[in-house]
């Protein structure tokens, strides 16, 4: 089955919210849903999709605003990986220091573990990538791979915020770079498309980490 990806970009982090699904299907995914969900609504309605879960690789403020407002629109399941309730909790505390309204806390149903997993006919396998955040993960469904902020089109997560750590993402982008095929198509948190054959050869962080992924 062939996949459909969309990008909405959302609030003042212009963070990219994706919806996915199926051409054979109206099911859809949602991943990282940040602010502005009646933008996130819209789009899905324009598709005539049907959403069934919300997954996202990790929980700051950027990435989870529209998440509340949308299991609640739609009745679906919100998943996230453990080590990301330390986020989670400081949403409030966050926001404020940011000078922005939280909306309300997401509640997680369903906590992500690495390895594969299934929503619908979705089969997810999750990548576990802390370092920007404890619990960050990256998510492939096909050849598509949604990296949050652990990889961008020429950069890589910040590890300056709470819970970050830079040795603890290095780790984590030369483990993606052994095991992500590197031409699939990553999908950012923020920015454009990529792969890991554009970023390995141009990207500035990864670039110093290629002889451990090669040794």
């Amino acid at each position: 089955m062939n996949l459909n990806v969309e990008r909405v970009v959302t609030g003042p982090f212009r963070e990219n919210s994706y919806i996915v699904w199926e051409r054979e299907s109206a099911s859809c995914l949602l991943i990282d849903p940040g602010d502005d969900s009646e933008l996130i609504i819209e789009s899905i309605k324009r598709q005539n999709l049907h959403p069934i879960a919300i997954v996202n690789t990790h929980a700051h403020l950027d990435h989870i605003g529209g998440v509340s407002d949308l299991t609640h629109y739609y009745k679906i399941p919100f998943y996230l990986h453990p080590n990301e309730k330390p986020i989670l909790d400081g949403y409030e505390k966050d926001c404020a220091f940011f000078g922005m309204t939280p909306k309300r806390t997401p509640t997680v149903d369903h906590w992500l573990t690495t390895g594969e997993f299934e929503i619908g006919s979705f089969l997810i396998r999750c990548l576990e990538t802390p370092g920007h955040t404890p619990g960050g993960t990256c998510l492939g469904i096909k050849n598509h791979v949604f990296t949050g902020d652990t990889i961008f089109a020429g950069s890589v997560g910040r590890t300056d915020l709470p819970g970050g750590n830079w040795d603890t993402l290095c780790d984590s982008l030369v483990e993606a770079m052994k095991v992500i095929p590197s031409d699939y198509i990553l999908h950012p948190g923020h920015g454009s498309d990529t792969t890991l054959n554009i970023e390995m050869s141009q990207n500035p962080f990864l670039i110093p980490l290629l002889n451990r992924v090669n040794s």
